[in-house]
């Protein structure tokens, strides 16, 4: 049996920057927030991280100091993941460097490999990983979809430990645990899915929300775990308006205006991206006021 990463919710931090480069300082905060909330787990460099804009050796730098600084109080999972097979394999190398407890890595976007080349990548990165791997999948960003035959594959590697599942088909992870059963974890990449996904087999969510509010979060899972799934659903209602306006604008740009209104630092996003639109913003702002957030 492999090592389960993680149980729960997991939170795919945004990285507060300035004009001038990383903001350690408000990085620091948010992740005693997180904790001292309850998180199970921390993503950094992901997508909500903007890994895309952030230069390689600044990314080692952010992963190295998040691992400091959660110092072992919950796992710390590195984002590595980019189109260039080379550029995924040092950047891994410099994750398992600093100490990340796990990869998360993306499909490579653009090139559109086939379910072979999805193979033969992935395989690669494991092979070459120091800490197991978490394959990434979500088609509506990269232009791929990694089918289940292909993680039924990637799943007797012993280093690939688990995939997020961001297709927002339930039916695909569906079809993954008929083909896996328990070779691999499953993690949702949808928000609004959470709760679905975990009464079918998930163990937890890597999660944008809970940026936000993770503490409703962490309940929500932790009511899965506790198979209270009418609990479960009511948070998951719950939060869903909230949820939806943090995909009003594509992600992170609704999360990095929701925590830099939180205190946690500059609303400073790297074009190609841009701040979030006025009327998106108040429809955000009043869905956080609704739970309690002060923004």
């Amino acid at each position: 049996m492999k090592k389960t990463i993680f149980t729960g919710m997991a939170t795919a931090i945004v990285t507060p920057m300035t004009a001038d480069g990383i903001d350690y300082e408000a990085l620091g905060r948010f992740l005693e927030f997180q904790i001292e909330n309850g998180i199970n787990a921390i993503v950094v460099m992901g997508t909500t991280g903007e890994n895309a804009t952030i230069e390689y050796e600044d990314q080692k730098e952010v992963i190295r100091f998040t691992v400091e600084k959660v110092n072992h109080r919950v796992p710390v999972i590195a984002g590595t993941g980019t189109n260039n097979t080379a550029h995924v394999l040092s950047n891994t190398k410099n994750a398992c460097e600093v100490g990340a407890d796990a990869v998360l890595v993306v499909t490579p976007y653009y090139n559109k490999a086939t379910q072979n080349g999805l193979y033969q990548f992935f395989t690669t990165i494991a092979d070459a990983s120091r800490v197991p791997v978490i394959l990434y999948n979500v088609p509506s960003r990269t232009g791929v979809n990694l089918l289940p035959a292909t993680v039924a594959k990637l799943a007797e590697h012993p280093n690939i430990v688990a995939v997020k599942e961001a297709t927002g088909n339930v039916a695909q992870m569906e079809e993954i645990r008929v083909l896996c059963g328990d070779k691999i974890d499953i993690y949702s990449g949808e928000d609004a899915l959470t709760v679905p996904m975990m009464a079918m087999g998930a163990k937890g969510t890597i999660s944008v929300l809970s940026n936000v509010v993770p503490r409703e979060c962490v309940a929500m899972t932790d009511a899965c775990l506790a198979q209270d799934y009418k609990t479960a659903a009511e948070l998951q209602l719950k939060l869903l308006p909230l949820t939806n306006a943090l995909f009003s604008e594509v992600n992170p740009i609704p999360a990095k205006a929701a925590v830099s209104a939180m205190g946690f630092g500059e609303e400073h996003i790297r074009l190609p991206l841009t701040p979030m639109e006025d009327d998106h913003r108040a429809v955000l702002f009043a869905e956080m006021r609704k739970l309690g957030v002060k923004v």
